[in-house]
Parts: C-alpha cells; structure tokens; sequence
C-alpha cells in the first residue's frame, strides 16, 4: 500500500498507534492532515489504515459490526471481517489494509484473508512500514520508552525518508490506567 504509514506498538498493556496525515493522489499531496487512526468500541479499540481511504471506511465500518456482534472479542470480530473480506464479492475488491488493536491483542488484516499478530508487540502497515518498525524495534530493544514515544520517534524517522509520509502524526493511545 503506498501512500502512508500506520505503526502501533503493544507493550505490557499499553498501546499507542499513529498514522500520518498525508494523503496521496499518485505523486500529488492533496490533503496532509488526514486522520488514518480511530478510536472504536467506546474508545477500547485502536483502528488505523492504509490503501483507498473509501475502501478503508467500508471495511472500518464493518469491522464495528463485527466487533459489536461478537461482544467486543477483537481476535473473532477480526477473523469474521477477514474471511468476509475474502469471500465476498465486491468486498474481495477492496484496497485497503487494516490494523486493529486494544491493549489484549494487536492485529493486522489485509484482503488475502490474513489476519496476522505481531511477535514483538509492533507493526506498520503501508509505504513507510519498513522505516517506522525497523525503527520502533530498535527503540523497543534499546530503550525504556513508552509506546507513545516510540510511535512518535518511529514516525518522524518514517516521514523523513518515505515520501508518502509526513510528519503530522495523530497518536492514539490505550493506557492500563484506562478502564
């Protein structure tokens, strides 16, 4: 997916995902403050995307019903819209990326039918992927930073090398001290 960067970092029971804010048509900036990240589920869910911003809502929309209708399980209502995703006629045309997180599980899910888990608590998803989690995992490894920190270093390191990314950075964020 060219045309932002997603990155979320889970660690122990603390999340914090940002996306920047450029929106791409081809090599034109049209808009650079977007916001690619939500709070779902009465702000226990952190949703971010990347792809087609239409095709993006579309499947943030349905991933909500999914989530509503498996009483907020995050792992089901993502495997729910996953094979949907995959099986359904026009939905399988989609072209977008999703990344989902609460401070249990943190998921990624694309249109193939992957519904995929980090090991290390970190993942981005679009064109400046590579950049915010190479960076983020260095971070995490090599330091004591709380994910918000990290998504921000992350994120700025990504916007100065992407070209699909800038630096308006929106970070949301799930703290234990949430209830």
């Amino acid at each position: 997916m060219h045309g932002t960067t997603i990155l979320c970092v889970h660690r122990d029971g603390n999340v914090a995902m940002g996306g920047d804010g450029q929106v791409t048509l081809g090599d034109t900036i049209i808009k650079s403050s977007a916001r690619k990240v939500h709070r779902l589920a009465n702000d226990t869910v952190l949703a971010g995307f990347a792809g087609a911003t239409a095709d993006a809502f579309t499947l943030l929309e349905r991933f909500e019903k999914r989530l509503e209708s498996n009483h907020g399980r995050l792992a089901k209502a993502a495997e729910d819209l996953a094979r949907d995703w995959r099986t359904d006629r026009v939905l399988r045309r989609l072209e977008a990326m999703l990344m989902i997180a609460d401070r249990k599980d943190l998921l990624v899910l694309s249109g193939l039918g992957d519904v995929l888990s980090p090991e290390a608590g970190i993942i981005a998803i679009g064109s400046g992927a590579g950049f915010a989690e190479a960076s983020a995992r260095a971070l995490a490894d090599n330091t004591d930073l709380p994910p918000t920190e990290i998504v921000k270093k992350s994120m700025a390191i990504a916007g100065n090398m992407c070209v699909y990314t800038n630096d308006h950075v929106l970070i949301e964020t799930l703290t234990t001290d949430n209830s």
